[in-house]
């Protein structure tokens, strides 16, 4: 169908500690690297030329990757020197593409979790004639996003910075972080400095006359920039309510991999995922979580909507709710940490240490 551009380069810092030692895109979710999802789904679309935009961490793509044939794919790597934004990174990986200057080059940011219909996407470009045509989704709070308001026909009137007042929110519909771009309107975004398409390469166009197409698409839209996000989304496609062909199992309530092992009596539900060598005790409870390779979950341990890091050993009885254990920390046993804390990599919490309630 056509071709496209992953930008798998940011520095993931919201996610940290889980981006300390992985970049954002190649943490797992649902049992594989989150970007799995997103080629997977770009191949069923019918993508068969892909070049990554890398930055951070990029050393680790190609070595799981490869050259993208076992996924049906040929994938090219591109890697910034310097941290270049959403356009830079675009415009820095340009030579790659084989498209001719009016064939559609399909974009996608590298921390979305979305049920985007792309062929669609891509009709829409071709069929109103658009410079850009842009994936755009409703939510009920948009304050915290940029606004694209559009017209009767669909084009794209506006890009609105987060709104600060009631006034300001003319429209629910926000950015959704995939485009698709006619070829030549590639090589007009400046080369070899930083560049924002979000709030220079889209106002810019619109204010020269281009024509910017929107696409509402309310299907699933999740943006997994912070652990909580990120731990949903995973429990999302093990449950089946975010569409990938790369989870590697039936959808259900947990997705426990071949090396994993799990006592008879624990209790997995809510889309819990346990990677590969992680050890789950007896009697543990665990909810909507996910568990990376090698960590142990000793027996009695209650873990709620939260991602243990790998190698991360998690003592007896301890309870952990929404809450992000490093890669190989220890949270010795009989702890108790609640909503958002954060454990760093290698961290040690002695027994009994932390706790939000009582010992007794």
């Amino acid at each position: 169908m056509t071709e496209a551009i992953l930008l798998v380069g940011g520095r993931g810092t919201r996610l940290r500690p889980l981006t300390v030692h992985t970049p954002k895109p190649m943490v797992p979710a649902a049992g594989v690297p989150f970007l799995t999802h997103q080629l997977a789904r770009a191949r069923a679309a019918g993508v068969e030329h892909i070049v990554l935009a890398t930055s951070y961490l990029a050393e680790v793509f190609e070595p799981y990757f490869g050259d993208g044939s076992s996924l049906g794919l040929h994938l090219e790597y591109v890697t910034e020197e310097e941290p270049l934004g959403t356009g830079g990174a675009i415009r820095n990986v340009a030579s790659r593409l084989h498209s001719g200057p009016d064939d559609p080059v399909l974009i996608f940011n590298g921390d979305i979790l979305t049920g985007l219909d792309i062929p669609a996407l891509v009709r829409t470009h071709e069929t109103t004639g658009a410079d850009v045509s842009l994936h755009l989704t409703r939510v009920e709070d948009p304050r915290a996003y940029g606004l694209v308001p559009t017209d009767a026909t669909g084009r794209v009137t506006a890009f609105l910075e987060k709104p600060q007042t009631p006034e300001e929110i003319v429209t629910d519909q926000i950015n959704a972080g995939a485009y698709v771009f006619r070829r030549a309107v590639i090589d007009t975004i400046p080369e070899g400095r930083p560049v924002s398409v979000e709030r220079e390469t889209f106002p810019e166009l619109l204010a020269t006359g281009a024509h910017l197409q929107g696409m509402v698409d309310s299907t699933y839209w999740l943006d997994l920039g912070t652990p909580q996000a990120f731990v949903r989304g995973s429990a999302d496609l093990v449950l089946g309510r975010a569409p990938s062909p790369a989870v590697p199992g039936r959808c259900g309530d947990r997705l426990i991999l071949p090396t994993a092992t799990v006592a008879p009596d624990a209790k997995l539900t809510g889309g819990t995922v346990v990677g590969d060598g992680a050890r789950v005790g007896e009697g543990a409870r665990i909810t909507g979580s996910t568990i990376l390779s090698g960590a142990v979950i000793a027996p009695g341990a209650v873990i709620t909507d939260s991602l243990i890091g790998a190698r991360a050993h998690i003592g007896e009885r301890t309870v952990l709710t929404n809450t992000v254990i490093g890669d190989g920390a220890t949270v010795g046993p009989d702890n108790e940490l609640r909503e958002g804390v954060r454990v760093w990599c290698d961290a040690h919490i002695p027994a009994a240490s932390l706790r939000f309630s009582s010992d007794q």
